[in-house]
């Protein structure tokens, strides 16, 4: 895939980078927010790949980011959640962006070492 070069000089490293797999589903589930829809059907209509979208839509539940019943899911009506869940993504991604990216790995070390 390419971009055109204009876009690559105008936008941000954060601008560039493709939507996870929850932000495609949380997208796809707040524009349709009037209906609920098979795993199958978001899989498809949110561009992610079928096999993982169990575990994409039951993470977001857990985060109650979305409500399940049946074999059905919907966008979560807490939109005061919704829009702090958001938010804070945002947040991560320009923290991200300015200081760069946090290594899990170096904070379980630091975590261990302390315990010590």
């Amino acid at each position: 895939m390419s971009i055109d070069i204009e876009d690559f000089e105008e936008r941000t490293s954060a601008e560039l980078e493709e939507p996870s797999n929850a932000e495609r589903v949380l997208r796809f589930l707040y524009e349709n927010r009037d209906k609920a829809w098979k795993a199958s059907t978001v899989a498809e209509r949110a561009n992610v790949n079928e096999n993982s979208i169990s575990a994409v839509l039951n993470r977001l539940k857990e985060q109650d980011l979305v409500r399940h019943k049946g074999s059905y899911w919907a966008i979560t009506d807490d939109t005061e959640r919704l829009r702090r869940a958001h938010q804070f993504h945002r947040t991560v991604q320009r923290f991200d962006e300015l200081y760069g990216e946090e290594d899990r790995e170096e904070w379980v070390e630091a975590s261990e070492r302390s315990n010590e």
